[in-house]
């Protein structure tokens, strides 16, 4: 293991090496011989290719391939974006190397790829990666997993790791953010008005689901979902007369209320955007017209952090969409010194305001519903956020999938949920319960317009939500397994006291032996699965709508199972 680049003059080294039963953890340091911006530095190993089938990070979304050293698979993260964790796995799907950081705020990254002279995996652990301020040393911790287990389990340990060892307490989770709730961006987008906000609460509690999220549009008459008229976060009152009277009629109906913010944006046709004219990431608002706030300024974070207190207080909002966060960046003369700053550092000055933000809400509400996005989701942003949702995937049952059951390896307690799903209405129940069936393992946000829902899909909705909270706690609580994840899964299945929840995305053989109970959801292209195990058990097969189709009791050791496109098994 060696160190290589950073600033000349540097002193760079090892130490504080330890390794217990395949875990192997080490401090690497840097001291600079004067306060500057580091450049970029890095630690380097080869391990052999031997057993090495893909890889898996949170950042990799579309290529877990095992690449060539000369273009590796590349794991960027910082505290507004991914996380440092990074596996090689082997080809039964445990894990080869699972590689991690301890600081989850600097900007890092962390690399693996095949050397072709001699057929080994190059692992390389970066440090600076983008630009930072200026810093006199630094020191990182950096874990090395080479256990044979499930690779799952060890990314599981990096995030005990992480919230235990390494300061990143998680924020509490209310109850609340472990229900579905509707979302009124693919639905609405800007075209908002408080009937339609009143009317989609009334009818999202009717099926099921016990929040509604205002996006993006309450703010302005512009409807070009662009953010130049962000910044002021002020009710538009051509849309919204009253936004507390909304709020509240909303409340009657036993429904929580959850505003949309993009956190960093301000609009050159805001008040804000003058007001702040020499404190920003970006001298000139881009071609969209809008730029950054920098929250370096104590001024910028206290303007930030009243505009919330506010909006919570007179709206007696329940929460708050919080977005963009990951939009935070150096640039142009932001890089420059500035002693009107009482910060240096953009990572310290965003974990500072996203830490008083969630302070002062939680005075105000101590069970305040906080959402980030991915990619926005590491063991910082858990600090801040009870909701973490998957990346914008609009009708794209697969990507939800994969980021999801990405999310619940990371994610600790915290309650994840799906980005919002969404179908045509000329399809059918079964193509449009597949979108529920392959984020079943979250908590389900929807997105499309309740009150023209045709009586096919509304039926199919209320059946999968109505199942989903009867399964809620094996869902989310349960021990989550996923198999495959170099092809985005081809299922997963969670297990609470010897019930299990299995989902097959492809064609697989569900295993049924140690379970009381069993549950079998056919997300697949196929009319039926297969079971073993399982033989002398009651069975029964339901359609998307939870109408029996059949009932009977399994014969044999290895059986096949008709089951229709979103349809389930009961096994017990």
């Amino acid at each position: 293991m060696n160190i290589f680049g950073g600033n000349k003059d540097a002193k760079m080294w090892i130490d504080n090496v330890k390794e217990e039963n395949g875990i192997k953890q080490c401090t690497v340091h840097a001291k600079f011989c004067e306060k500057q911006v580091p450049e970029k530095f890095w630690v380097r190993f080869a391990i052999p290719y031997v057993d090495c089938y893909s890889v898996w990070s949170p950042y990799l979304q579309q290529n877990k391939h095992i690449q060539p050293d000369w273009a590796p698979n590349v794991t960027y993260a910082n505290l507004a974006s991914s996380m440092p964790v990074h596996s090689v796995i082997a080809r039964n799907g445990n894990n080869r190397i699972t590689l991690a950081i301890d600081d989850a705020m600097t900007p890092t990254a962390i690399k693996t790829g095949v050397l072709e002279e001699d057929a080994t995996i190059i692992v390389t652990f970066m440090f600076f990666t983008e630009t930072t301020t200026a810093v006199d040393e630094y020191s990182a911790t950096i874990r090395i997993d080479t256990r044979d287990i499930p690779f799952y389990d060890a990314v599981y340990d990096v995030v005990n790791w992480w919230e235990n060892e390494c300061g990143y307490t998680p924020l509490n989770v209310p109850e609340h953010a472990k229900l579905p709730m509707n979302s009124l961006w693919y639905s609405y987008h800007q075209q908002l008005t408080p009937e339609c906000i009143i009317e989609e609460a009334r009818l999202a509690k009717e099926l099921g689901m016990e929040s509604v999220i205002v996006d993006d549009g309450w703010q302005t008459d512009d409807n070009g979902r662009g953010y130049a008229f962000c910044g002021d976060w002020e009710l538009c009152t051509n849309k919204i007369p009253d936004m507390r009277a909304v709020v509240d009629k909303v409340h009657e109906l036993g429904v929580k209320i959850i505003l949309w913010y993009s956190v960093p944006f301000v609009g050159k046709h805001s008040k804000a955007f003058y007001k702040f004219k020499d404190m920003l990431l970006c001298d000139n608002p881009d071609w969209v017209g809008y730029t950054e706030l920098d929250p370096r300024y104590k001024e910028v974070r206290d303007y930030i952090i009243d505009v919330y207190k506010k909006s919570v207080t007179e709206w007696d909002l329940d929460g708050l969409k919080l977005d963009f966060i990951d939009s935070f960046r150096l640039k142009q003369s932001s890089i420059a010194p500035d002693n009107r700053r009482d910060y240096e550092s953009l990572c310290e000055a965003i974990d500072r305001l996203m830490t008083d933000i969630t302070i002062e809400l939680k005075k105000i509400k101590p069970d305040i519903l906080i959402e980030f996005r991915q990619s926005y989701v590491g063991p910082a942003i858990r600090k801040y956020g009870n909701m973490l949702r998957a990346a914008d995937c609009p009708n794209d049952a697969i990507s939800n999938r994969k980021r999801t059951l990405d999310l619940r390896l990371t994610s600790g307690n915290t309650a994840v949920h799906s980005d919002m799903l969404m179908w045509h209405k000329d399809d059918t129940p079964e193509a449009a319960m597949l979108q529920f069936a392959n984020i079943i393992f979250s908590v389900p946000q929807v997105s499309v317009k309740l009150d023209t829902l045709g009586e096919s899909h509304r039926k199919a909705l209320k059946y999968y939500l109505s199942f989903w909270r009867k399964n809620a706690d094996i869902l989310m609580n349960g021990k989550l397994h996923l198999f495959d994840s170099a092809h985005d899964y081809s299922a997963a299945y969670a297990v609470l006291d010897k019930k299990a929840i299995h989902a097959c995305y492809i064609d697989t053989v569900v295993n049924g032996k140690d379970y009381d109970e069993l549950t079998v959801i056919n997300a697949s292209m196929n009319d039926s699965v297969i079971v073993k195990h399982c033989e002398g058990k009651g069975c029964t097969v339901v359609n998307c709508f939870g109408e029996t189709i059949s009932e009977g009791k399994i014969e044999s050791a290895i059986a096949e199972i008709g089951i229709p496109l979103s349809g389930m098994v009961f096994i017990k």
